[in-house]
């Protein structure tokens, strides 16, 4: 793990000088996810109107996992890279959170230390508006049940992205990886989103690519479509609690572009699969095949994708479903293709304070890939969908709740792809333990 004392000192010098000296807890800062084991099962960040401001402050706030493997692989053709037990390198992550007038506040994230990036870099950030600097009673009614998101951050596409693991941040993920196909991407646009009596609803426009681009798209022997295309994503749903203690939240996300310059939603991590080297060739390299175990479908020019998530939490017990289609192509396809995954996944807390948990996951995906050119001996068609499979078996213990230790033995396996393809009759297995520490 990189050295992160000199990444710390600009923003530590810029909270002294904007709070006279002080660096704040993050307590401070209104409508925020809890960094910590509170903000497990939050899913958009908290709405209170009612917090009193007084001053600009800052709080600082930070993710950091340490891991250790024990994976195998194997496939028809061999010439997997060549992987044994060991501890993977440390991942680090650094939120800085800013209160800067009643009811707006900042977020900026960096990555500190990641697989795919040696180097300290923006993952991205945004302003959010619970209220509006505006005097009158039209806007105060209508901000008490929106919120408002402006800059470079995460989609809010499906109710995934609240449960996985981001760099150095895997506390609230019970599951040592992300879903095979990894619906995750930053983008710089803005989000409106309403609630009121168990029901929210949202709507937001992006880029529709994972950062700033004012190049002019090129022309393919396919596509001689150069125009760069917004993306559009909604969301809705309800979600209740009961006198019991009962809690129900179905949500339904779509999301569309229909020409980008380099769509990302099922590849906008840029930090890496927690699953180091796994099914990946001899001679590849931590930071370019740094997604090991997932599945891209490769809609960068083109995609449409639903997202339905149903989830249930009664007194300790927790299930979390998911069913996924999408569709879309690359620029150098004629015609769209699809994918679709299904993931299910039951935890059960127990303790005196939920304190330790165990899970069980499954998780597929079935998707056509688009084929690969080549001379006779390297091409691959597909001409058929192909699948991938995992389950996984957690379990986990809350030391306190900003330091965590759980443990995962995964099987995930690969089917009905081409004898060319290296993964014809691939798959992996073992156990991974991560130490997690989240603030």
């Amino acid at each position: 793990m990189k050295n992160i004392l000199p990444s710390l000192k600009l923003p530590l010098l810029l909270a002294a000088i904007t709070t006279g000296g002080a660096v704040t807890a993050q307590t401070t800062v209104a409508n925020l996810r809890p960094y910590d084991k509170g903000g497990i099962n939050v899913f958009e960040s908290p709405k209170d109107t009612s917090a009193v401001f007084d001053k600009l402050k800052v709080a600082f706030g930070a993710g950091f996992t340490q891991g250790f493997q024990n994976l195998r692989h194997s496939n028809n053709a061999g010439g997997l890279y060549k992987i044994s037990p060991g501890f993977n390198t440390a991942n680090a992550n650094l939120f800085m959170d800013v209160q800067l007038a009643d009811g707006i506040r900042l977020n900026l994230t960096s990555y500190l230390s990641s697989r795919h990036h040696n180097e300290t870099w923006v993952k991205g950030g945004y302003i959010q508006f619970d209220k509006m600097p505006f005097k009158g009673q039209v806007w105060e009614d209508i901000m008490k049940i929106a919120t408002l998101k402006i800059g470079h951050m995460e989609v809010n596409y499906g109710d995934q992205h609240f449960r996985r693991s981001d760099g150095g941040h895997t506390l609230y993920n019970a599951f040592i990886e992300n879903y095979i196909m990894d619906a995750f991407t930053t983008e710089i646009g803005g989000e409106v989103l309403l609630r009121k009596n168990n029901f929210f609803g949202s709507v937001g426009i992006s880029n529709g690519m994972i950062k700033g681009n004012i190049d002019s798209l090129l022309k393919t022997a396919e596509d001689e479509n150069i125009h760069k295309s917004p993306s559009f994503y909604f969301k809705g749903g309800v979600d209740k609690t009961f006198e019991d203690g009962l809690r129900l939240r179905f949500a339904a996300s779509y999301y569309t572009n229909k020409s980008s310059g380099g769509q990302t939603l099922y590849g906008g991590d840029r930090t890496g699969s927690n699953y180091f080297m796994v099914l990946e060739k001899a001679g590849s390299t931590y930071t370019t095949n740094a997604f090991s175990g997932r599945l891209n479908p490769g809609f960068s020019k083109k995609v449409n994708a639903l997202q339905l998530n149903g989830f249930m939490k009664a007194k300790g017990l927790e299930f979390f479903g998911t069913y996924e289609t999408a569709k879309g192509r690359s620029k150098t396809e004629t015609i769209d293709r699809k994918a679709t995954q299904y993931a299910a996944e039951t935890i059960y807390r127990f303790g005196q304070k939920e304190q330790l948990f165990v899970g069980m996951r499954y998780n597929a995906v079935q998707a056509r890939l688009a084929d690969v050119p080549g001379t006779p001996a390297t091409a691959i068609v597909y001409t058929k969908d192909v699948k991938v499979d995992r389950i996984a078996f957690s379990a986990g213990w809350f030391l306190t709740n900003n330091i965590m230790l759980k443990a995962e033995y995964t099987k995930q396996d690969y089917k009905d792809f081409p004898l060319a393809d290296y993964r014809d009759g691939a798959g992996f297995n073992g156990y991974v333990i991560q130490a997690v520490v989240g603030f």
